[in-house]
């Protein structure tokens, strides 16, 4: 909805009926010549439960007045607080943005500890990640908020090539002032689930859910735009997928490779953040050789498909003590035949 509204000094339009109560108060305060919502701050949540199902806890607490928008959005009115809540839902949860408008930081604060009260024992506490998803819709460039559970259970026997162990070697480059992690190998070998373990580790880290930009489209970097939101923005990392033409040598006429130089070890700097390529190249030599230079690139880690006895290996660190599992699993696995399988091919001799 467009909503015009006019004070004697300001006139505005409001695109959603959030944002016309939100500026409306605002524009009054200021009129008035007093404080109304000086502190802000943004809540997440997580709950194993129907989306309605929490928002109705919330809309009917007596701590406050509630209105329902949509069945994804709620209004929460209160003493000295303004709330708007954004909720999705997954296959097995929910997740909220809670942006919280208080007079003071306690008020703030009490209102976080009821919310998350209100979700009681449903409330998901494990890290999360949040991925910041950009793509092209038409000749704009549209984005996503998605939030995703940090509960890959990876394994080092999923990854033979690691040193020291996955956790070990996720925990080595968040440690690093390196930059530059490429993920190199063909589909199925683990590569996505690599990337979530760093994104999972980053919000164990941070005590909160990490925040990552996204893209898998190249027409997305042709431009500063992402570039620039990445170094004066607020995530903790840059996640390209499938960037097998953004990686390729500058001399083989690679035009965009030139703007993740420049933040990841250049003029303007990525200050602590980090950025992860993942790509299904599989030589050495078709990288270029700036990117992955010491002191930008932690690591080029090339993951490849499981020898037989590896992937046996795998079958049976997967099953846990499991007999009956493990044997399903080997079972399976032979089924395939002698040879080399990829990691996501162990995965489902699993299910």
């Amino acid at each position: 909805m467009n909503t015009q509204t006019r004070s004697p000094e300001v006139a505005y339009e409001a695109r959603y009926f959030q944002d016309h109560i939100l500026k409306q108060r605002t524009a009054d305060a200021l009129h008035a010549g007093v404080s109304r919502y000086p502190i802000f701050r943004q809540h997440r949540m997580a709950a194993r439960v129907e989306l309605e199902v929490l928002f109705d806890a919330i809309a009917l607490d007596p701590s406050w007045r509630a209105e329902r928008l949509h069945v994804e959005e709620l209004v929460v009115d209160g003493d000295g607080i303004l709330v708007m809540a954004y909720g999705t839902r997954k296959l097995e949860y929910c997740s909220v943005t809670f942006n919280i408008w208080a007079a003071d930081v306690a008020r703030a604060n009490e209102v976080r500890a009821r919310l998350d009260a209100l979700a009681g024992a449903t409330l998901i506490t494990e890290p999360r990640f949040i991925i910041d998803w950009h793509f092209r819709s038409g000749n704009d460039t549209d984005s996503a908020e998605i939030e995703e559970l940090a509960n890959d259970a990876l394994v080092d026997a999923a990854y033979p090539e690691v040193p020291g162990g996955v956790r070990s070697f996720v925990e080595r480059y968040l440690a690093a002032p390196e930059t530059v992690l490429v993920l190199q190998g063909p589909p199925g070998t683990g590569k996505t689930r690599l990337i979530r373990a760093v994104l999972g580790a980053l919000s164990a880290r941070k005590g909160q859910p990490a925040q990552a930009l996204y893209t898998g489209d190249m027409k997305v970097l042709e431009n500063d735009e992402m570039f620039v939101k990445f170094i004066t923005g607020y995530h903790d990392a840059f996640v390209v997928e499938d960037a097998d033409h953004l990686l390729k040598p500058r001399a083989d006429g690679n035009e965009h490779l030139h703007r993740f130089l420049t933040i990841a070890d250049g003029v303007v700097r990525a200050q602590g953040r980090k950025i992860i390529f993942s790509t299904n190249l599989p030589n050495v030599g078709d990288l270029d050789e700036a990117l992955v230079r010491p002191g930008r690139c932690y690591a080029r880690l090339n993951v490849r498909a499981l020898k037989p006895e590896e992937a046996q290996a795998l079958v049976k660190q997967m099953a846990g003590g499991n007999e009956h599992a493990a044997a399903r699993g080997l079972a399976a696995l032979a089924e395939k035949g002698a040879r080399s399988h990829s990691l996501a091919e162990v995965y489902r001799c699993m299910k």
